[in-house]
């Protein structure tokens, strides 16, 4: 199906397109050339029921249940209206007797083998075969034959269940699969009526998106397991909202039951998700249920209690690594994993984090902040992270670090970023955009493995040819095979390639990539034709930029400068930034980075409008995370300058790419407080005060995703014991410090970010509780931006999500005037300029050092299994994370003798591992690949390769040897 006719269905808008006529039931509908009967027909209010056919995949006409009476020369022939297009002058019937025996016909087949286990099947009361049986079907079966029998259920994966004898073999697994994830890992087996779903036995069905499967499988067949038993559909409340795992922001359907989560589903914004999730943002909700555990490694006896969770997987898979329960085990006894809740405030006493009230930690916090400022000024506080909190408590949090601390040592990026005045003053592209585009030039990591639904998108995009993909990057990734030329890099050739790709030859450029093991030089053609992809578009205008970061070993200044190059070449292109981080976005807009004020605006601009409305702001530009932790630990000249450090939901410890940093700094004996509501190293080993505060579905507000697009957040459940939202935390720490922050309500607080920060002008909570905002609103405004309205949805497509009650932050309540936020923000004068350019990194090129011959470069990129609280905290995907290994090309290890399998020490200035080998064709000669944030075992339970990782550094240099 065309991108316009899915764009139609779900927005409602006018298609461009001619439009034509033709008569249904009797009457005259319009429908747009091109378009689906089926598609038509709802849109002009005839629901033709079906099975097979779902409105983001390619119809395929196998259930045979949308069959609708089409007159043609031969007069009315039943024909399937998800298969055949309207045309000018159609007559089609949806209701007379020929099209009611057929659909009677086609529900008694289907349920001559079906087992009648309603009342324990998953999908009983949203099931789209019991509804339509009601609507449609003949009411009494005249089969009385023994139906067929299978073992049930049968694990497809760790986290998919099949019932066999359920399936109707509409195929809306297996196309989903092949179609729009690319993993074709599930087909039918058999013949007649043992056709069956099943795997491959040598390739499990492993994908990251299984679980959109599940969602749309219009019976019971396909069930999850962290939900499979657990509620009914009448037993769930559900809200709508928007996922924060990664920085895609998909809107979902949150369900709980018993102020529980239960289920995530995926919602269809035409503009973000098409309704796809991936599995880590669909079940990691388990995390947010955790219950509070005591700092420290979990009790085996604690542990042991909490992996029964599932059956055990089938063989095939059951290959990829050890069994939920003895990961788990394993995991707990290395203190490996941690996964629960924080409920109560602690302070830190005679070594040992012990519960608090409130006032008694809000009292400590303030007296360590406090003595910090005394000692050396507002500059010796710091603040890291922000990223998980909602817009809202961002700006709160900016208002207490920058306007009552006087502090601009605040970052929401720990380390593995770009700087935020390039992020924020690049032109900003959309995803839509990104996938109708004429080119695509992505400069970052792999994307399946760092934002899932944006990689489903492009591909797709890829797929139907609406776009050609320029991909540079350090070792191959699924968009690799459908790119139209493939720069390969090494770390730090990026700046050089990006000049070498807009046309510099010099030693700049494509001279600089003449020493590269597999550079330019020995992969012309590939160069050749990128360059005449952007040749073609003069000045860069239609060509989309990915930018990211391609490794977290190098140094984000490099991924910096290529960005730089390219947007200086390309002036008329724009750049969908692809951090990972779920509000990094969010938090940038907010002020959580040094030199930024709220409403992207810099700290020199906002001055004077940010002194008014927030009394002072800082002098000077403050400190990045890096230099943070670098002044904790005394690596900075002279004494250091940060003697406190808040952590707003960030783990240094695991988060920062070099551990060694991050380990010297938070032992330094300097005063932590930790607001966060799950554990982490950074905070059981070194926090002096931890402030317990909502997550994830438990608190209102609104987050930013990479294209600058706001959303509301459905809080669903009530945080346990303790934990407060995050903005009343700084509010209530404002005042323990002895100042007002001036905020008194959460409306308030949203009153005042819409009048204070420049780019969120006209984002009034009345335009983000309207239908206009059901898909969130890219901001800056524009004076005429247009939000169409939103058309319902096909029940059939998504079942589960047919009436999602539309809430977010807490219905706005009149004050009979002016608030004084608003009042004050009237007062401010006119909004200084938003942020442009690149920022003031500049692109000349830096020097990365040559490598010797024995030397290779590290590439640490990201998996979507990581070390991660959102993962170690949900025992479904706990045991998904993967084994640590060294990936090499096999001439490195050939010169080493070793091979797949044997364990090899990598050894940098930093620190060494000893890891088993895994031989890659894909990495280039040259370059070492290891997981980032992905434990390497006992000899290196966190984050294994920031410990070879030197943050001072361009790149990372290590060398491989025998053990």
């Amino acid at each position: 199906m065309t991108d316009t006719t899915h764009h139609e269905l779900h927005t409602g808008e006018e298609s461009p397109t001619e439009d034509l006529t033709f008569r249904l039931d009797g009457r005259e509908v319009t429908a747009h050339k091109g378009e689906l009967l089926i598609a038509a027909a709802e849109r002009a209010g005839t629901y033709i029921p079906r099975f097979c056919y779902h409105p983001r995949m390619e119809p395929v006409g196998m259930c045979r249940m949308c069959l609708v009476d089409v007159e043609g020369p031969r007069g009315a022939t039943l024909t399937p209206a998800c298969f055949v297009q309207a045309t000018d002058g159609m007559v089609v019937d949806t209701t007379n007797d020929r099209v009611k025996k057929a659909q009677d016909g086609v529900l008694e087949f289907l349920l001559a083998n079906h087992p009648l286990d309603c009342p324990v099947c998953d999908k009983g009361g949203e099931c789209p075969l019991q509804d339509q049986t009601l609507a449609y079907g003949p009411g009494e079966s005249r089969f009385i034959e023994e139906k067929r029998h299978f073992e049930k259920p049968i694990a497809i994966s760790d986290l998919v269940l099949l019932d066999r004898e359920r399936c109707i073999q509409c195929a809306r697994c297996t196309r989903f699969a092949s179609e729009v994830a690319g993993e074709a890992q599930i087909d039918f087996a058999g013949r007649g009526e043992s056709v069956e779903v099943s795997t491959f036995p040598s390739e499990p069905f492993s994908s990251y998106f299984s679980g959109n499967t599940v969602q749309i499988c219009p019976v019971g067949a396909l069930t999850a397991t962290p939900y499979r038993f657990t509620a009914r559909p009448w037993d769930l409340d559900q809200v709508e909202s928007t996922c924060t795992t990664c920085s895609v922001g998909c809107r979902v359907a949150v369900q709980s039951s018993q102020n529980r989560l239960t289920r995530l589903l995926g919602i269809d914004s035409d503009p973000v998700n098409h309704g796809w999730l991936c599995d880590k943002g669909r079940f990691a909700y388990e995390a947010v249920n955790g219950d509070e555990i005591d700092a420290g490694p979990m009790p085996e006896e604690v542990a042991d209690e909490s992996v029964d969770v599932a059956p055990a997987t089938a063989s095939q898979v059951v290959s990829l690594g050890a069994s939920r329960g003895q990961f788990l085990g394993e995991a707990h006894e290395t203190g490996r994993f941690e996964h629960g809740r924080l409920i109560e405030p602690r302070i830190r006493k005679e070594g040992e984090l012990v519960p608090a009230t409130w006032a008694e930690a809000l009292a400590a916090a303030a007296a360590g902040i406090k003595a910090a400022t005394d000692a050396g000024g507002p500059a010796a506080v710091a603040v890291i992270g922000g990223a998980r909190l909602t817009n809202e408590s961002a700006y709160a949090w900016a208002k207490l670090a920058k306007g009552v601390i006087g502090t601009d040592s605040v970052d929401a990026q720990l380390g593995d970023g770009l700087p935020a005045d390039l992020v924020l003053g690049l032109p900003r592209a959309t995803v839509d955009q990104a996938c109708t585009a004429p080119v695509l030039l992505t400069v970052t990591g792999d994307l399946r493995e760092e934002l899932p639904v944006l990689f489903l998108r492009l591909r797709a995009a890829l797929v139907a040819g609406t776009t050609s993909l320029v991909e540079m990057a350090p070792a191959p990734t699924p968009l690799s095979p459908l790119a139209a030329a493939t720069l390969r890099i090494r770390p730090g050739d990026a700046p050089a390639m990006a000049r070498a790709l807009t046309g510099d030859d010099g030693p700049g450029g494509a001279g600089a990539l003449s020493t590269h093991h597999e550079g330019a030089a020995l992969a012309p053609d590939a160069l050749v034709a990128a360059r005449r992809l952007l040749a073609s578009h003069p000045d860069g205008e239609g060509v989309v930029v990915v930018a990211g970061r391609p490794s977290y070993a190098e140094s984000g200044e490099v991924a910096a400068e290529a960005l730089r190059v390219l947007a200086d070449a390309l002036p008329k292109a724009t750049f969908l930034p692809a951090l990972r981080r779920g509000n990094v976005f969010g938090a940038l807009d907010m002020g959580l980075a040094p030199g930024i004020l709220p409403g992207r605006v810099s700290l020199e601009a906002g001055r004077d409008r940010f002194t008014r409305a927030w009394g002072s702001v800082p002098g000077a530009p403050g400190l990045g995370t890096a230099d943070i932790l670098a002044s904790m630990a005394a690596e900075r000249a002279g004494e250091p300058a940060v003697r406190a450090l808040v952590l707003l939901g960030a783990d240094p410890l695991s988060d920062f790419p070099d551990h060694a940093v991050a380990e010297k700094a938070l032992s330094a004996g300097h005063f932590v407080v930790a607001v966060t509501g799950h554990p982490s190293q950074s905070v059981d080993a070194h926090a002096d005060v931890v402030l317990p505060c909502a997550v994830t579905h438990e608190r209102a507000g609104t987050t930013t995703n990479m294209e600058g697009r706001v959303t509301r957040l459905g809080p669903k459940l009530t945080a346990p014991g303790f934990a407060w939202p995050d903005w009343m935390i700084a509010a209530e720490l404002a005042d323990a410090l002895g100042a007002d922050l001036g905020v008194t309500s959460f409306n308030a607080l949203a009153d005042e970010l819409e009048g204070t920060a420049p780019a969120y002008a006209g984002l009034t909570q009345e335009v983000l509780h309207s239908d206009a905002a059901h898909d969130g609103i890219v901001v800056p405004l524009g004076p005429e931006d247009h939000h169409p309205h939103v058309s319902p949805i096909d029940p059939i497509a998504l079942p589960g999500v047919e009436s999602v009650e539309r809430q977010g932050a807490p219905p706005r309540v009149g004050t009979g005037g002016m608030s004084p936020a608003l009042a004050r923000a009237a007062g401010l004068g006119s909004p200084p300029p938003l942020l442009a350019g690149t920022g003031s990194g500049g692109s000349d090129a830096r020097r990365v050092p040559k490598a010797d011959n024995y030397t290779l470069r590290l590439v640490a990129g990201r998996r979507l299994y990581d070390a991660g609280s959102s993962v170690t905290g949900s025992p479904s995907l706990t045991p998904l994370v993967p084994a640590l290994v060294v990936r090499a090309n096999p001439r490195d290890l050939d010169r080493l003798g070793a091979s797949t399998g044997d364990r090899v020490k990598v050894r940098s200035a930093r620190g060494e591992l000893v890891l088993p080998a895994r031989s890659d064709e894909g990495v280039p000669r040259g370059v070492v690949a290891i997981d980032f944030n992905v434990p390497g075992g006992e000899s290196a339970p966190g984050n294994a390769a920031a410990t070879l990782i030197d943050s001072r550094e361009l790149v990372t240099d290590v060398r491989l040897e025998s053990v």
